[in-house]
C-alpha cells in the first residue's frame, strides 16, 4: 500500500511546503535488493579505549565495507560503529560523544549507526551504570538521527554471531530497526558457504504463508536458498498455492489451532522432509473489542490462534525427531504485547505471552542441538489491514515512530530471516521490535 503522504514529501514541491510549515519529512528507507553492497558508502569506525580490535575490522572489510578512522572536514559516511565494549566509568562516556558528535553531523541519508557494548554483569556497580547507559545513549540518538538514519546496540558476550550482526544492523536489511539493543551471546553461528544464500539446504516452514507478512517471510527465506513449506488454511487454498509455486516451494494445509495440528504437521515433515530446519509462527487473527464486550468466542479464538498454537506445536517438535540440529524458532508477536493497545486485551495477552514463551524455551532449545527460539515484534505495519483502518487513524499511526513511517512487510521478512540464519546462533530467547522505534512503549 502505496504512503502518499512520503511521497509527497519527498519530491521538490513538496519537501519545500513540508519544511515551511513544519510538518513531519519522513525519508524513503534503504531497502535491501539483490546484489546490493553492505554500504553505500565509508563506515567510520571508532573504539572508547584505544584502536578498533583488528577482529572487527575485519568482519566489516571481509562484508565488503570500506573502513575508515577519521572524518575530514565535509565528508560523509554511510555508517559510524564504535566499540564500546571498555567503558567502565561515567567519565569513559565522553568518549561516545567525541566519536558520535561528528560522526551524526558527517552520517549519510540512510545512515547507520551501530554501538557495540557490553552487558552489565553484577561484578561492579560503577561499571554496570556505565555499562547501561550505552543503551540510554543509543534510543536517544536513534530519535534525534533523521534522513532514514537509525542506532542500534549490540550487547557483544561473545563474538560467534557478530558478523552475521553486522550484515544485518549496516545493510538496507535493517531499514525498520531504530534503537534497539541486542545481545549477542554464545551459540553455534556458522559462516554460510555464500552470504547471499545464506539458508541454502535449509528447510523452512512459514505458518499463515498465504498473504501479508507471511508471505513476505516465505518469499524472503526462499530468495536465502531455503527450501519454503507455505501453510495456512485450507479456505486460503487458491492464494497459498500461488505463493508456494512462485517460490518454488510446496503449500501445507493446516489450521495451526486445530486439535490434530502438531501430529499432522510431524507427519508432514517425515513424509516430504529430512527434518525441519527453520519454522515460523506467524498465523494469527485478530477479534477486537473493548473489554467490557469481549465475548468468549472473541477471547477464546485469538488466544488459540495465536499463543496455544505454537506452544502446543514447539512441544511436539521439541519431542520428536523431526526438529533438526540448529534450528531456528521464530515466533511473531507485537508492540501491542511490550505496550498495551485500547480494544486488543486478547490480542495483547497473546503477543505478550508470546514473549514470555520465548524467554522461557530458550534453555530447552539450546539444549536441542544449540538450536535457538527468538520473537519478532513488528510495530504498525501497512498491510491489507490496516488499509482498511480509517484514513487519519491511519496516518497519525504511520507518523508515531523516529522514522515518520509505516514499515512494510518486507522488513518484518528481512529480520526474521537474519534470526532464522546460522550466523544468528548466538542470539537466543529474545525479542527484536520492527517498528521504526516506534514512540509507543518500551
Amino acid at each position: 500500500m502505496s504512503d502518499r503522504y512520503l511521497n509527497l514529501v519527498n519530491s521538490p514541491l513538496g519537501s519545500a511546503v513540508a519544511s515551511r510549515v513544519g510538518l513531519p519529512q519522513p525519508a524513503k528507507l534503504r531497502r535491501y535488493a539483490g546484489g546490493d553492497p553492505l554500504l553505500p558508502g565509508p563506515a567510520l569506525l571508532g573504539a572508547t579505549g584505544g584502536k578498533p580490535a583488528a577482529a572487527l575490522r575485519k568482519l566489516l572489510t571481509g562484508a565488503g565495507a570500506e573502513v575508515v578512522d577519521t572524518l575530514g572536514e565535509g565528508e560523509r559516511v554511510a555508517a559510524a560503529v564504535l566499540d564500546a565494549r571498555s567503558v567502565a566509568a561515567p567519565a569513559d562516556l565522553g568518549a561516545l560523544r567525541d566519536f558520535l558528535a561528528p560522526a551524526v553531523k558527517g552520517l549519510q541519508a540512510n545512515g547507520r549507526v551501530l554501538v557495540l557494548g557490553r552487558l552489565p554483569d553484577g561484578k561492579s556497580v560503577t561499571a554496570d551504570a556505565t555499562r547501561q547507559a550505552l543503551d540510554g545513549i543509543v534510543r536517544s540518538l536513534a530519535k534525534e538521527l533523521r534522513r532514514g538514519a537509525t542506532a542500534n546496540l549490540l550487547w557483544v558476550e561473545n563474538e560467534a554471531s557478530l558478523g552475521a550482526a553486522l550484515r544485518f544492523f549496516l545493510s538496507g536489511k535493517s531499514a525498520y530497526v531504530d534503537g534497539q539493543p541486542v545481545v549477542l551471546g554464545a551459540g553455534t553461528a556458522p559462516d554460510p558457504t555464500d552470504w547471499d544464500q545464506p539458508l541454502a539446504g535449509k528447510t523452512a516452514l512459514v505458518t499463515g504463508a498465504a498473504r501479508g507478512i507471511g508471505a513476505a517471510i516465505a518469499g524472503v527465506l526462499a530468495r536465502d536458498g531455503a527450501k519454503v513449506i507455505a501453510a495456512d488454511l485450507t479456505q486460503a487454498g487458491e492464494t497459498l498455492a500461488k505463493v508456494a509455486n512462485r517460490l518454488g516451494g510446496s503449500a501445507l494445509h493446516l489450521d495451526v489451532a486445530a486439535a490434530d495440528a502438531p501430529p499432522r504437521l510431524l507427519d508432514h515433515l517425515a513424509a516430504h522432509t529430512d527434518g525441519l530446519d527453520i519454522l515460523i509462527h506467524n498465523a494469527g487473527i485478530t477479534r477486537d473489542k473493548l473489554m467490557a464486550n469481549m465475548k468468549p468466542e472473541q477471547w477464546d479464538s485469538v488466544l488459540a490462534v495465536n499463543l496455544e498454537s505454537q506452544l502446543r506445536i514447539n512441544d511436539a517438535l521439541l519431542g520428536s525427531d523431526q526438529l533438526n540440529p540448529q534450528a531456528r524458532v521464530v515466533c511473531l508477536s507485537s508492540t501491542t504485547g511490550l505496550s498495551g493497545n485500547r480494544g486488543q486485551t486478547n490480542y495483547g495477552a497473546t503477543k505478550a505471552g508470546v514473549i514470555g514463551l520465548v524467554r522461557s524455551s530458550a534453555a530447552a532449545f539450546a539444549k536441542h542441538g544449540a538450536s535457538t527460539i527468538n520473537a519478532i515484534a513488528p510495530g504498525f505495519i501497512d498491510t491489507e489491514m490496516t488499509a482498511k483502518m480509517p484514513l487519519a487513524t491511519r496516518e497519525v499511526a504511520r507518523r508515531l515512530s523516529s522514522l515518520q513511517q509505516a514499515g512494510l512487510p518486507i522488513d518484518v521478512a528481512e529480520a526474521t530471516a537474519w534470526l532464522a540464519s546460522p550466523g544468528a546462533g548466538g542470539v537466543n530467547g529474545q525479542v527484536l521490535r520492527v517498528c521504526g522505534q516506534n514512540l509507543v512503549g518500551a
